[in-house]
């Protein structure tokens, strides 16, 4: 049986969905401006809690090809504890998850939540209202008496209400199973001036060198690309946007943040990293025009030579580490 309410409503930043101000990363023109779900949601309630998500982003460096996909960049808790003093731990689901919700940002803390797409009306024209899909929400503020709840989801924050509301909780009771959940405490969230934070962000970057890839991942790509041609063009547009979703988005998309932490790095003082950069940004750029030219191909059931642009990669991919080994070591 569920606790008794302290209250119908709660809410941790007082945010306003209409007015809300994404963080720079997602405003500003990018190759992708989405990344994926989870980093994208650290982006935006960092910068809610006035922190500079760009330090945590060092995790980018140690991208690889794990066989099937790109690397998930996922600052890691222990990266974001050391920059902000800001925790994340796990939540046991034993109540319904609309009184932990509740009781937690009364606390004064965010939570992180799996959902069904299904219910976010931010995902209008994908999973909202006509496809079932796991993806992660910050749980911002909740009013039961309205039915309306505020969360933080890909690039900014948004609001559902009503039925969107009512599903999105029903899904997480039983007979399913309850979620996944995470608790962002800020309790001892510590604000650093920006040369301090980028000093604490080279050493974790330093850190994230040292799990580098031993070998050029986009090599390994290239060959694993060259064997699953003939597959990909056999497949329906559907199954290919997975396919692109897990590998060529997450491969441009994190060397993208690897190019703009290491930017960040050099405006407060740790200069000479621009032709890195540079060369993550060639990465980044080449895999957004592959992705394009792949789907044109799989669309059409037609062969296509892409070996100058993975070999492009490839190539960027060693003068980029080059660059951050000799200026950073490790």
């Amino acid at each position: 049986m569920a606790l008794a309410r302290t209250s119908e409503r709660a809410a941790l930043f007082a945010l306003d969905a209409k007015t809300y101000g994404r963080h720079p990363l997602h405003v500003n023109e990018r190759a992708w401006p989405e990344s994926n779900c989870y980093v994208d949601l650290c982006i935006e309630f960092l910068h809610a809690a006035q922190l500079e998500p760009i330090a945590c982003l060092g995790s980018a460096l140690a991208s690889d090809f794990e066989g099937d996909q790109f690397t998930f960049v996922k600052p890691s808790f222990a990266d974001i504890e050391r920059l902000y003093g800001v925790e994340i731990l796990e939540l046991n689901i034993w109540r319904p998850l609309v009184e932990h919700a509740l009781l937690q940002l009364q606390r004064g803390r965010l939570l992180l939540v799996e959902v069904d797409a299904f219910y976010l009306p931010d995902t209008a024209g994908t999973d909202y209202r006509c496809a079932h899909g796991k993806t992660t929400i910050g749980v911002e503020r909740v009013d039961c008496s309205t039915k309306t709840l505020g969360y933080f989801h890909n690039a900014g924050y948004f609001e559902l209400q009503g039925n969107d509301f009512e599903g999105l909780f029903a899904a997480a009771a039983p007979p399913h199973l309850p979620p996944y959940v995470e608790m962002v405490r800020f309790d001892r969230q510590k604000n650093l001036s920006p040369r301090e934070l980028a000093g604490v962000a080279v050493d974790l970057a330093r850190e994230h060198l040292r799990r580098r890839p031993g070998k050029n991942p986009l090599t390994a790509y290239k060959q694993k690309f060259e064997q699953d041609l003939a597959w990909l063009l056999t497949i329906d547009l559907p199954t290919y946007h997975l396919y692109a979703f897990s590998v060529l988005r997450q491969l441009g998309a994190a060397f993208e943040l690897a190019a703009c932490h290491l930017r960040w790095l050099g405006a407060h003082g740790h200069v000479g990293l621009d032709d890195a950069s540079s060369a993550f940004d060639q990465i980044s750029a080449t895999a957004k025009t592959l992705i394009l030219k792949l789907a044109r191909a799989v669309n059409g059931k037609r062969h296509v030579d892409l070996t100058a642009m993975l070999h492009t990669m490839e190539t960027s991919w060693e003068r980029g580490m080059e660059v951050v080994v000799a200026r950073l070591g490790t």
